[in-house]
């Protein structure tokens, strides 16, 4: 399916930069949902529509296919991408943690199993280069979309985009407890400096992951031109905005704003943005995000 030229989704009355009608609709096979940390999940399937123009920061809607129970689908960040021996992409991976009705149920697919998607959605990432470091800052399910970015900034993965590049990719990533890492090796991999904080001590650093960020900024040498990009809970993105904004570094952010349909529809996952008149309004997450500069988000 190709997607409608530019000018025909920007006709819309309610269009956005990065409106749905560019998104596909696929009945995707599973092809593997493996646990990975502690009730946190890779799931990889089959979309060679939606995989062919997506690209790291953007999302997909899933719904579990052949039920009505729950209705609508869910959205989930692209993880990563899977390339077979010719390099084309094939599949994708999104990384989720078990919470409600939909991923309880996603829990027990099998391979063989198929989900509905449409997607790509959103604006996903779009960082000025060239960068001499660039930092991601997670928290709980908040590292899904970086794995993805982080090979992207490192020239180890490409997307069909011109895209920046960065000497040094280092993510800050805090947990409750040990046993919620997820992805650990797969951004050690990649190449990815892998930074952890927990709250009770029990891996790496005994406190915030916004000590982590203060540590890493303090270590940057003078002239470096970073990128802050963050992505969690609402008040661990509200702390790492007004850090950076103390900092005068940079920082996007991805917003986890509750999405009931992923088009634009429903006006369900609006987040108070200041305009170009220095006047905030209310945007969508799902079409004019998720990822927005910090500095722009009343929190």
């Amino acid at each position: 399916m190709t997607p409608p030229p530019a000018d025909a989704c920007d006709a819309h009355p309610l269009s956005a930069a990065h409106y749905a009608d560019r998104a596909a609709f696929e009945q995707a096979e599973i092809l593997e949902n493996v646990e990975i940390a502690r009730g946190t999940y890779r799931t990889r399937v089959a979309a060679p529509e939606v995989v062919g123009r997506i690209f790291p920061g953007q999302f997909l809607m899933v719904r579990l296919a052949g039920q009505n129970d729950p209705l609508l689908g869910r959205p989930f960040a692209m993880y990563d991408v899977v390339r077979d021996a010719s390099g084309a992409a094939v599949a994708l991976d999104f990384v989720w943690v078990v919470g409600g009705k939909l991923t309880t149920a996603l829990a027990s697919r099998q391979p063989g199993d198929t989900v509905e998607i449409w997607g790509p959605l959103g604006n996903g990432f779009a960082l000025e280069a060239p960068l001499d470091h660039a930092i991601f800052v997670a928290g709980g399910i908040g590292q899904t979309p970086f794995l993805a970015l982080g090979k992207e900034l490192l020239g180890k993965a490409g997307y069909g985009r011109d895209a920046a590049r960065a000497a040094r990719v280092t993510l800050c990533y805090g947990v409750r407890t040990s046993d919620l890492l997820a992805g650990e090796s797969d951004f050690r991999s990649a190449g990815i400096d892998l930074c952890v904080a927990s709250d009770d001590g029990s891996i790496g650093h005994h406190g915030l992951v916004t000590d982590l960020l203060t540590q890493t900024l303090d270590e940057a040498a003078a002239g470096e031109k970073l990128q802050v990009v963050c992505c969690g809970p609402e008040p661990m993105m509200e702390a790492v905005a007004g850090l950076c904004a103390t900092r005068d570094a940079a920082c996007l952010v991805s917003l986890e704003t509750p999405m009931a349909c992923g088009v634009g529809v429903c006006f369900s996952c609006v987040a108070r943005v200041v305009d170009e008149d220095g006047e905030w309004d209310y945007k969508r997450t799902c079409v004019d995000g998720p990822v927005f500069d910090a500095k722009r988000i009343v929190w």
